[in-house]
């Protein structure tokens, strides 16, 4: 299964190491098992965004897969991919970049040829293969027709595909130099959310979260001193304060920290797949790792 993390120290800008992939065991196992890209996104101090990715399986570029990626914003972006949709390839590996905005999706959508006939010359906002870029552009159209504001493009967007397209889920998480946004939907993956204050549960520690599937670790000295707002596919410490979103929630963190969540989606897809439902390959990249 894909695997999203998100983090927001606005205004604050953060200092953090991303291992993308830190699993204990042999790379001979691994080379069976690891995933199909990975990707750190996160702000310059002007705003331009920077995205990092590997795209291809782990085994062939452990160089990028496991080098300590030091890296500085006020917003970061992180994904480890398992191919539903596309070749391993760059242009499909997340986080994606439109319009200064950078996004990563783990799920699964169907019937992409609606979905691009709903784009129309939005398509061109289109550079690879998957459904997780062509529902991105969706967002960034719906976006811009609402002056910008990007809870209600997340809202319209993920309204129309819940209601027109074979949906299996699409959690999101959503970056600009001073904004998070997540989306868990339906209740197919977890998506958890911690308002973390300034050295977590014990107020002296500095963040070092790791996921129990060993695929992503991150590290920040500066979070002993200064809040954030953090988000991860799964509870990646024992900090006891970490909330499972609830299904069609959509969570706003500003560039205070101060977050707003409303469920913007309380019906379930009206073309909810199953994994049974899926070609092999998808299924297989929606199991629990």
């Amino acid at each position: 299964m894909c695997r999203l993390f998100g983090l927001s120290s606005a205004p604050h800008r953060t200092q953090a190491t991303f291992w993308l992939l830190d699993a204990p065991d042999s790379l001979n196992d691994q080379s069976h098992r690891d995933p199909d890209g990975t990707g750190l996104g996160y702000f310059s101090p002007d705003g331009t965004p920077q995205v990092h990715k590997a795209p291809m399986a782990a085994y062939r570029d452990r160089a990028f897969a496991t080098e300590a990626q030091h890296v500085q914003s006020t917003t970061f972006l992180a994904h480890v991919r398992y191919a539903s949709t596309g070749a391993l390839e760059a242009r499909n590996t997340h986080p994606f970049e439109q319009e200064g905005r950078l996004f990563a999706h783990n799920g699964v959508i169907e019937d992409l040829d609606a979905l691009d006939t709903h784009l129309g010359a939005d398509l061109r906002l289109v550079q690879g293969d998957t459904d997780s870029e062509r529902f991105f552009a969706l967002i960034t159209r719906e976006t811009r027709a609402n002056g910008g504001d990007v809870g209600t493009g997340i809202e319209q967007a993920a309204r129309w595909i819940a209601q027109n397209l074979p949906v299996y889920a699409l959690n999101l998480i959503l970056t600009t130099p001073d904004g998070l946004w997540a989306l868990r939907y339906p209740d197919t993956h977890d998506l958890y959310v911690l308002h973390r204050s300034a050295g977590g549960q014990h107020g002296t520690r500095h963040l070092d979260h790791s996921g129990t599937a060993g695929r992503m670790r991150i590290h920040s000295d500066t979070l002993a001193d200064i809040p954030a707002v953090v988000l991860a596919s799964e509870r990646m410490d024992d900090n006891p304060a970490w909330r499972p979103m609830t299904s069609g929630e959509l969570l706003h963190v500003g560039p205070d920290l101060r977050s707003t969540s409303r469920v913007i989606l309380p019906d379930r897809p009206a073309h909810r797949l199953t994994l049974g439902d899926l070609r092999p390959d998808a299924a297989a990249s929606q199991q629990a790792a």
